[in-house]
């Protein structure tokens, strides 16, 4: 139940708003002691004031195992109610209950509740959303655990509580993107590369293993637990929370497939780091009242297609309906026959399809996965009975329970067939069976997604080398150099997992077995993986084909596939081949996976060994055999490709509840190494200033009690010219540090070596290196530049630079930035260094024709303004060039949805929207960004 006990706040802290405090007029003199006190009288509000959430009298009792406990009662609502999604029902809940006339007002509980007419309105409607929970992983949670500590010296430097500061909402932090893939194919990986794990991130592990204890509220999984998406789905995840009222769970967290996590009936999905923190202090969402697509499945998945393979029909299908900012919910007698496992791999893939959430809602199958996960039957009681009693209960072979969906779209399971994607992207779908017509069109079609220009004499190109074991290997176009069963998107499904292994199984039966230079490896989700996988009896046949487990965490799907051999990264440069990476991971960007895999695939689990053993992705399982028997028979895919009949017996058998118990019972302990970390006390953090991994972060630096003025921009350079799809990977720095980068020169003046440099996503706590590393990207095609790369042009001098040596001329001349970019900039992983990292260069605006949600929001948190070219307009269209320089007028009184002008020096002007979408938004950049928002909020 939420009473009004920050109206004070409110009241006082109207001054950052106005020019006099509107309140005034309540202002009383009280006499205390003899002395004269001037107070707001509250009681000038009346009733509004007096009484608690206007909700309460919805406010019930329900009796669960003797035990009672309170609930809304959403039924209160009527007709109204019965027609919503199940996914905006969530939302409703969480209005009604969080519902205190300032962050949450009766206003957004109506809106929500004529979600059938408000989701029609041009422009949307916006509400005000306070999710039940908060998760990060390390590479975006060690910068947010950075931020704290920051925030907290600041408002001790301002005069205030530094103990004011720490989660207002349930965090937890899963440690799993530091692990990368140095060692593999042998028994000891492993344990090697956690060692080199521990090596690299020691610096970050104990300042993490600071914040456990000095923030209440959070949670830290140690690494080597598993990956975030999985241990939320297996361990985290609450469906129901039983604290005080009986409510959804549901959670924003810092990675983009937080999204996996609806496939258990949890609605959640992936923002910001800067918009996760401002939730962990207990603030609500501001977003746009969504469209919600209803995904009706029906039939049944042919018996040899998997539940990857559906995903990428899921995502290329909706990808080209165009999705981006809608729910997506699922319905359906198909959906009944998927398992959790099935429906968490649809949506982990959430992202890619551009959807806000894939959602789930519960149902029976929802709770046989909480008794398989171990879950208490008292917590299982709870969620059946709470949510059958607030209709938020499905059955989806009954459409009677059917909802209102802004539009309806569906696909037959029977039509799914055996697919991957790429070679570029996650949503271009490929079946297998046109596979190696497709790759070899791509190779000769022209430079683009689909494409690689290769000329017809450079179709032959191949190269020899020697490799370890003293043999001589040949490779070609398509050669198959990484082969990685890895990612959140698959490692949490037992069904792809053991076909994976049975796959193996026969394909060592039948004699075959994989080139000894491909660098294969097994990253399991979570320690339940392997124990189900040892259990089978499969592993020993996975090792026999080198899929050794080499760590739990995202690894290659990351970009942590680590190095591979130097003669053959030399090969591939000198013949300019186009050699492939195969995962069962969820994105595939340029240069994502390693520099020297210019092709990837997305597919399952049982795909990533089949083109292992054959060595190519240019190949026609069909008609081209994987190898031959000691017989000299040949051997073909589908004679070693088990059945999904066969997978459930192997699954019914062996994934049990005690292995979950077991594992999880001691999850947070962590291994000997995180347990003899030496970690300083204290509510402070003594920062090192010889550290390059946690460094103070300058966003604080000469912050004031009393708002900035808001001005234009005057006479800014244009940084960086781009096209579209520039993804979040092509802006944040991320994957290894380019040995002649000036993010490598920063290391090195500081006595480091080059092995010693770890990757961008090791040392994201110091914005030293982060801010020398964005844009850094291989692939980034920036107009100004005459070739791929992070480079620019400085102006007007035309000199050829690094992107952060630009920026520093510049800020060093007191020039400011801008950014001209195309369609869908900043796509691809939420990540909150595709913002912090523009704002450390001095970029004040990005003039995009279209921006993705996450960043976009991202940006206004860290005080960038977004910019849009009108509809029709862009960069070319307008004539501009990146040369010249830009000012922007900015509205006297602005508001949300107000337009700009942008004039340039040759006498050219041309208008854009100012998106800023929300009362909220403009409050942020009024501030600052969101978290200088939250000092002062807190003084």
């Amino acid at each position: 139940m939420a009473y009004i006990s920050i109206w004070p706040d409110i009241l006082r802290d109207s001054y950052y708003y106005a020019t006099s405090n509107p309140y005034d007029k309540y202002l009383k003199d009280i006499n205390i002691n003899g002395k004269t006190f001037k107070y707001y009288d509250l009681n000038a509000f009346g009733s509004k004031y007096a009484t608690s959430n206007p909700y309460d009298k919805y406010l019930k009792d329900i009796n669960i195992n003797g035990k009672t406990f309170k609930y809304y009662d959403l039924n209160a609502f009527g007709s109204k109610y019965d027609r919503l999604p199940y996914s905006i029902r969530v939302l409703l809940e969480s209005c009604v209950r969080n519902c205190d006339n300032f962050q949450v007002l009766e206003k957004d509980v109506q809106n929500v509740l004529d979600w059938e007419t408000n989701q029609k309105v041009e422009g949307g409607v916006e509400i005000a959303f306070k999710p039940a929970r908060v998760i990060l992983q390390d590479l975006t949670g060690v910068p947010a655990v950075v931020d704290f500590a920051a925030m907290r010296d600041a408002v001790k430097d301002l005069g205030g509580d530094p103990d004011k500061i720490n989660p207002i909402c349930p965090a937890d932090l899963v440690i799993d993107h530091s692990v990368q893939v140095d060692f593999a194919r042998t028994p000891d990986a492993l344990n090697k590369n956690q060692e080199l794990e521990f090596q690299r991130n020691k610096e970050r592990f104990q300042f993490l293993k600071w914040g456990a204890q000095a923030f209440d509220n959070m949670l830290i999984v140690p690494p080597g637990s598993g990956i975030v998406h999985q241990v939320n789905l297996e361990y985290l995840a609450r469906v129901v929370f039983t604290n005080d009222v009986l409510h959804p769970d549901s959670v924003v967290g810092t990675d983009s497939h937080t999204t996996m996590i609806n496939g258990l009936g949890v609605v959640g999905w992936g923002v910001g780091g800067i918009e996760a923190e401002a939730v962990m202090l207990g603030q609500a969402i501001s977003m746009l009242l969504p469209k919600v697509v209803g995904y009706k499945l029906v039939g049944e998945l042919n018996p040899l297609a998997t539940s990857t393979d559906l995903v990428l029909t899921i995502t290329k299908h909706l990808r080209s309906l165009g999705v981006v900012g809608k729910f997506v919910e699922f319905f359906g007698p198909g959906v009944a026959a998927l398992s959790i496992a099935d429906r968490a791999t649809v949506a982990n893939m959430c992202p890619e399809f551009g959807a806000t959430v894939a959602h789930f809602p519960v149902d029976n199958r929802s709770l046989q996965y909480l008794v398989q996960t171990n879950r208490s039957d008292e917590k299982i009681k709870i969620i059946e009975a709470y949510l059958r009693a607030t209709k938020q209960f499905r059955d989806y072979t009954n459409a009677e329970e059917d909802p209102i969906f802004s539009e309806v779209v569906e696909l037959d399971l029977s039509t799914v067939v055996t697919s991957v994607s790429g070679p570029k992207r996650p949503q271009d779908r490929v079946s297998v069976s046109v596979m190696k017509k497709d790759f070899n069109d791509c190779l000769t079609n022209k430079v683009g997604f689909k494409g690689y220009g290769i000329t017809p004499e450079q179709m032959k190109a191949s190269g020899s080398f020697t490799y370890s074991d003293g043999a001589t290997y040949t490779i070609t176009h398509g050669s198959v150099i990484i082969a990685a069963i890895t990612s959140c998107t698959n490692t949490s499904n037992p069904t792809v997992m053991l076909g994976a292994g049975l796959l193996a199984k026969k394909a060592v039966e039948n004699g075959l077995s994989v080139l000894p230079y491909i660098k294969t490896s097994l990253s399991p989700g979570s320690g339940v993986v392997t124990y189900y996988l040892k259990e089978s009896g499969v592993v020993p046949y996975l090792e026999k084909l080198g899929f050794n487990i080499v760590g739990y965490g995202c690894m290659t799907c990351i970009g942590n596939s680590g190095p591979i051999d130097d003669n053959i990264a030399n090969t591939i440069e000198k013949n300019e081949l186009v050699c492939c990476g195969v995962l069962s991971g969820n994105r595939n960007f340029e240069g994502r996976i390693h520099p020297n895999t210019r092709a990837n695939y997305l597919a399952s689990p049982l795909l990533v060994i089949a083109y292992a053993l054959a060595g190519t992705v240019d190949i026609d399982f069909e008609t081209q055999p994987l190898g031959k028997r000691a017989d000299g028979s040949s051997v073909f895919l589908r004679d070693i490709w088990p059945t999904r009949a066969e997978i459930q017996q192997v699954e019914d058998k062996n994934v049990i509840p005690s292995m979950f118990k077991e594992v999880y019972s001691r999850i947070e302990m962590g291994s000997d190494a995180w347990q003899a970390l030496d970690v300083p006390r204290g509510k402070l953090y003594g920062w090192d200033v010889n550290s390059t991994y946690i460094k103070k972060p300058p966003f604080f630096d000469g912050m004031t009690k009393e708002l900035p003025t808001i001005r234009g921009i005057i006479n800014a350079r244009c940084l960086l010219l781009l096209g579209d799809s520039v993804t979040t990977d092509h802006i944040s720095p991320a994957g290894s540090i380019a040995r002649n980068s000036p993010a490598a020169r920063y290391l090195a003046n500081r006595g480091l070596s080059p092995r010693e440099f770890n990757s961008y996503g090791s040392r994201r706590g110091n914005d030293a290196v982060m801010s020398r590393g964005t844009f850094a990207n291989i692939r980034l095609v920036n107009k100004l530049s005459s070739r791929p790369g992070p480079t620019t042009a400085h102006q007007p001098t035309n000199e050829p630079m690094d992107v952060f040596d630009a920026a520093e001329r510049y800020a060093s001349e007191g020039v400011p930035l801008i950014a001209i970019v195309g369609k869908d900039y900043g796509s691809g992983s939420s990540r909150d260094w595709a913002a912090k990292g523009p704002f450390l260069l001095g970029i004040r605006a990005v003039i995009a024709e279209s921006f993705e949600r996450i960043h976009r929001s991202n940006l206004v948190g860290m005080g960038i303004i977004p910019l849009q070219f009108l509809e029709g307009e862009n960069a070319e269209s307008l004539g501009i060039t990146g040369k010249e320089t830009y000012s922007v007028q900015l509205p006297d009184n602005l508001s949300p949805g107000d337009m700009a002008t942008v004039t340039m020096d040759n006498g050219k002007s041309f208008q854009v929207k100012i998106r800023f979408d929300t009362e909220v938004d403009l409050t942020y950049f009024k501030h600052g960004g969101i978290l200088n928002y939250m000092i002062r909020k807190m003084l």
